[in-house]
């Protein structure tokens, strides 16, 4: 009932940049597997008396809903992919204009003192 959820644990714990249908899939079971543990709880009469429990489910379940709401705000792989290149570029550009070059010594102290 409720291996979808862990006290504590969060599905975005190992959150990637892409939210796919996996993790759309995995957010609907956790609000079903929270669903079912309220009703559980309620049968029984020990809704309020689980509320820390509860507190945490809820915490989880909303950040995962978050998200899901800005989810078009994540990157594709490909243009992560893109970014991570343009990023790397831009540093290069920055080191090229600082005086650095990939191909220049990094220890400084080993050039002959007339260079």
């Amino acid at each position: 009932m409720r291996g979808h959820i862990r006290e504590g644990g969060h599905m975005s714990d190992h959150s990637e940049e892409v939210y796919g249908p996996d993790r759309a899939e995995r957010l609907l079971a956790m609000l079903r597997a929270l669903a079912e543990r309220i009703q559980a709880l309620d049968r029984t009469g020990r809704l309020l008396e689980r509320a820390p429990e509860l507190q945490k489910l809820l915490g989880n379940a909303r950040s995962e809903l978050f998200h899901y709401e800005v989810r078009v705000t994540y990157d594709t792989p490909e243009i992560a992919e893109g970014r991570r290149i343009a990023d790397e570029a831009e540093r290069r550009a920055r080191d090229a204009a600082a005086g650095f070059d990939d191909d220049e010594d990094d220890e400084p102290w080993r050039r002959a003192r007339n260079e």
